[in-house]
């Protein structure tokens, strides 16, 4: 099985935080849209007919993008690939795109074109929040959106953002409270992270807005995962949290190594061996689709890392990493490597060896999950050859 991601490089304004690829202007969305089925069609064959299990709309902000409009690039995935037919078809939306319209109908409209979950960017129910990151919807649309979402889809996921400055334990306890009052089955939670070269990293250089706090992050995480376990989540990746049956699919795959293939300015692929990421230039993508032209790089990973790679997903997720899968992708010398790297870990009760069917299985542990990117760097594999 695959999946398809398709980046949308559309947003209505800029958060101060946000370091992704995207536009403010729309003004060449028809053009843009254009560049993406020529996309897909000049590059049908790179999942080699494997059914496609995930289609995921991501940006940018997608919801920018009318109904008919999402409509015609589902029909370009249909058109290229075969589809299977439990698909899970997700688009991202913010509270803005929702409200500031006939919600109930715009809903609507997203069922009937095959959309069966919506992945929403509330990041925060307070104005004062809101307001720090810029982003463009205020707390009431984040709960009304939730209110009307919540009455024409079931497979829900919101984003909440944790470790801003100013949010303390309660008011983020609040947040996290009013989010469960909807019966969302799914939460992703991330820390509020200051990326070179954005708004966010500007003002805290001139001292407007305090530099978030590490410990305050790792005390948010600690209160989120908790809550999250009493009512009924599993943590099955270092920022996700789904009720059973709502993991979401496409990112599941992403960290199990499954294929992919990213459509649209910025968006990477990945085949088992090769991984391509396409130009993150809206004018340049579309001008060199128009002649025909891929506008992308591509590399093939070496041994080492697509281990690393192994390790930086693995470590996220519930279900770790396998000795077994080590020892057979990359040879008894890595996994020979590996425990080595992760004694002090062990001992420290950051990572713990399990077992599950018959094989060995390493994993964070409660204490170590808030560490686990920094734990798998440590593992890095950088000079076995």
């Amino acid at each position: 099985m695959a999946g398809i991601y398709i980046h949308i490089p559309f947003c209505r304004q800029a958060c101060h935080y946000c370091d992704f690829h995207f536009s403010t202007s729309l003004k060449k969305k028809d053009e843009m849209i254009g560049a993406l089925l020529t996309e897909m069609e000049l590059r049908k064959d790179e999942l080699k007919q494997e059914p496609v299990r995930t289609i995921y709309f991501g940006g940018g902000t997608p919801s920018r993008l009318t109904p008919e409009e999402l409509s015609g690039l589902i029909r370009g995935v249909y058109n290229h690939h075969p589809v299977a037919e439990e698909i899970e078809l997700t688009i991202e939306v913010n509270p803005d795109d929702l409200v500031q319209t006939d919600t109930e109908a715009l809903l609507q409209q997203y069922r009937d074109i095959g959309i069966n979950r919506l992945s929403i960017g509330i990041q925060s129910f307070r104005e004062e929040d809101l307001k720090l990151m810029n982003r463009a919807h205020n707390s009431a649309e984040a709960l009304k959106c939730l209110e009307t979402a919540t009455r024409y889809f079931d497979n829900i996921s919101v984003d909440l953002i944790y470790g801003i400055p100013g949010l303390s334990d309660e008011a983020w306890k609040k947040n996290i409270e009013t989010a469960l009052s909807f019966g969302i089955p799914h939460i992703s939670s991330y820390a509020l992270t200051v990326e070179p070269k954005t708004a966010l990293k500007s003002f805290i250089e001139k001292g407007l807005i305090e530099e978030p706090g590490e410990e305050q992050a790792a005390r948010q995480f600690d209160i989120l995962t908790q809550r999250l376990k009493t009512a009924g989540f599993i943590h099955y990746e270092l920022s996700n949290f789904g009720k059973p049956g709502y993991f979401s699919k496409n990112n599941t795959a992403y960290w199990q190594g499954k294929k992919y293939l990213g459509i649209g300015p910025s968006a990477h692929s990945y085949d088992g061996t090769t991984r391509s990421w396409n130009i993150a230039n809206n004018p340049t993508y579309i001008r060199q689709l128009n002649k025909g032209e891929l506008p992308l790089e591509r590399e093939i990973l070496s041994a080492k890392d697509r281990y690393n790679e192994y390790l930086m997903t693995g470590l996220r997720t519930i279900w770790g990493v396998s000795l077994e899968r080590v020892e057979k992708e990359f040879g008894p010398t890595y996994k020979a490597y590996l425990l080595e790297q992760a004694k002090e870990h062990l001992e420290r009760d950051l990572l713990i060896l399990e077992e599950n069917a018959g094989e060995q299985v390493l994993k964070t542990t409660d204490k170590g999950k808030f560490l686990a990117d920094g734990l798998a760097s440590d593992l890095f594999l950088l000079n076995l050859q």
